[in-house]
């Protein structure tokens, strides 16, 4: 078609626009943010706190990733010890040094401003997951700007902010967040640098700024998880020399200054830990983890189709949208800004769905391109008129399928249905209804608007009031909170049965994870001990007291669900009485 990305161009930035939609305050609001870049980068800011911090701080420790993170930072600070990475006593070396430091920076300011127990509060080990959210919507209005107007680049992020997946990201004590945070630092320099050579501009003084950003773009996402923002870069690059039959706008990168500077910022830790460990965290990580995912690792395998079927609920409230522009995209694959991302987005995709282990949050730094070329044909308006166009329901239909299952969820595991959510998921469905009823192909910017007010409340439901109502779903915190009300001083603890990484973080790195004879040893050695004894253990801890004569009686029974394991589960603290 001719309309295809017709003037400007991707990569050809265009004039703002004048137009407003009477009658629609969104419209008038955006229209008012976008006069300016600060007022631009203020809202989206805001809009990241609003979407991000409903449940940031009141939602326990989540199992298992995020606990075991925490858990290994918060023995970096007991101990001290910021090279090596631990959990008790077993090494963790799945993944490089980068988040526990950020963690620990965290824990450590906490404590010296004078917060209580800061070690044991998990909001403080997910703010640097807070940080690399927001600044990956900054960072995606960056971006953005090499592409579409400032007004799109401000819908490009808010596209990205919105969707489900880093909502979730952004509340997990765990790297993928601020792996996100440094892909779209490379990729945004990147797409500047391709572009520069793609229009013409000056190849003899090229800007230092975009190859500083990009090289130290990836060392900090190979600190943070290894060589895998290098696939992410190394894939884009291929692809488009590959399709320009050229690779010679790579030199203005400053290849070999930037390499110098990635290694000086990297080396440094992995020579510390092949010092203190020899190869042992290059076998673990590389050959335990990464190569490792080439199978079912974990019981994580999936068939080649499941990111594209989770893209519809992950990537909310922007799915419909981004299937609406699919055709057009495609149109314009050849022009240079829709080709460079398109060379972010699908050779990376095709890999992540070849590979057998499948988690959500592997293709989140895929999204933001998704987000650009979809708000691309959106300015433009050349979203597809065809069936595509029934996907607006899906603004409406996943505030009301989450607010069913989150009704039902908490009357079934609570018995009570949660009230306060209410209000909130009643606007969720509002403005999601709106969103669907409005849509219509010239203004389709107003329905997006409407579904990510949409997705505000939503988060507000469901992260702010639902999750933390769902007591049984964190056994943990309700066991250490058994644990902090004792009357003894420095009560130890050895839990048998139930030994999920939250346990462990939040009663303590001594904590002795065992079986049931191993717990009634444990707490047969001295006073002020307990026996975290989960009901399958209990036979054996039983019969092992009896052997020994081991007099104990029931503190507390603590009755809940191990989502890690999809059971219910019902842990005894038994306190000793004794010995007969």
């Amino acid at each position: 078609m001719v309309e295809t990305y017709a003037r400007p161009r991707f990569g050809e930035p265009r004039e703002p626009t004048n137009r407003v939609n009477p009658g629609s305050r969104l419209m008038r609001v955006i229209d008012f943010i976008t006069a300016s870049h600060a007022r631009s980068i203020a809202f989206l800011a805001l809009c990241g706190l609003l979407l991000f911090l409903p449940g940031f701080f009141n939602i326990p420790p989540i199992d298992r990733d995020e606990a075991r993170f925490a858990q290994a930072t918060k023995q970096m600070v007991e101990t001290g010890d910021f090279v090596d990475i631990r959990f008790q006593d077993d090494v963790r070396y799945k993944k490089p040094v980068g988040i526990y430091w950020l963690q620990s920076a965290a824990v450590e300011t906490a404590s010296a401003l004078g917060l209580p127990r800061a070690a044991l509060r998990i909001w403080i080990y997910r703010i640097p997951s807070l940080i690399g959210a927001i600044g990956a919507v900054l960072l995606t209005y960056w971006t953005a700007l090499a592409f579409v107007t400032r007004r799109g680049a401000v819908l490009s992020a808010l596209l990205l902010g919105s969707s489900v997946l880093l909502g979730v990201e952004a509340r997990l004590a765990k790297t993928d967040a601020m792996l996100l945070l440094t892909v779209v630092a490379a990729m945004g320099a990147l797409a500047r640098v391709y572009l520069s050579w793609q229009r013409g501009e000056d190849p003899e003084h090229p800007p230092w700024a975009w190859p500083a950003i990009f090289w130290t773009a990836l060392a900090g996402g190979i600190l943070l998880k290894g060589p895998l923002i290098l696939m992410f870069a190394g894939l884009t690059i291929i692809t488009l020399a590959i399709l320009d039959r050229s690779a010679n706008w790579l030199w203005r990168l400053r290849p070999l200054w930037g390499l110098m500077w990635m290694l000086v910022l990297v080396l440094p830790w992995f020579v510390a830990i092949f010092w203190r460990a020899g190869d042992a965290f290059f076998a673990d990580s590389i050959g335990g983890d990464m190569l490792s995912k080439l199978s079912a690792q974990e019981s994580h395998g999936a068939p080649p189709g499941v990111y594209l079927l989770l893209f519809w609920i992950t990537f909310w409230p922007g799915a419909p949208l981004a299937a609406m522009a699919a055709p057009a995209v495609w149109r314009a694959r050849r022009e240079p800004g829709a080709q460079y991302l398109l060379a972010w987005l699908i050779p990376s995709w095709i890999v992540f769905e070849l590979v057998l282990t499948k988690l959500p949050h592997y293709v989140l730094p895929l999204y933001p391109a998704i987000a650009i070329l979809t708000v691309g044909a959106l300015e433009r308006r050349v979203l597809s008129r065809s069936w595509l166009r029934r996907g607006a329901a899906w603004w409406f239909a996943i505030p009301a399928l989450t607010s069913v299952i989150a009704v039902i969820g908490a009357v079934t595991l609570t018995r009570q249905p949660v009230f306060l959510a209410w209000p909130f998921v009643g606007a969720a469905l509002i403005f999601g209804l709106f969103a669907w009823w409005l849509f219509e192909d010239n203004r389709a910017e107003r329905s997006l608007l409407n579904a990510v007010v949409a997705a505000m409340f939503l988060a507000f439901a469901i992260y702010g009031v639902v999750l933390p109502a769902l007591t049984p779903l964190f056994p943990s915190a309700e066991v250490a909170r058994a644990l902090r009300n004792v009357v003894c001083v420095g009560p130890k603890a050895a839990a048998a049965g139930f030994q999920e990484p939250s346990l462990v973080f939040m009663t303590g790195t001594s904590t002795v994870l065992t079986d049931g004879s191993g717990a009634a040893d444990f707490l047969n050695q001295g006073s002020c001990r307990f026996a975290l004894v989960e009901a399958r253990s209990e036979r054996s801890f039983a019969q092992r007291a009896e052997a020994i004569g081991l007099r104990y009686n029931v503190a507390t029974r603590i009755e809940g669900y191990n989502i890690s394991q999809g059971r219910a589960i019902s842990v005894a603290i038994f306190r000793s009485e004794g010995t007969e």
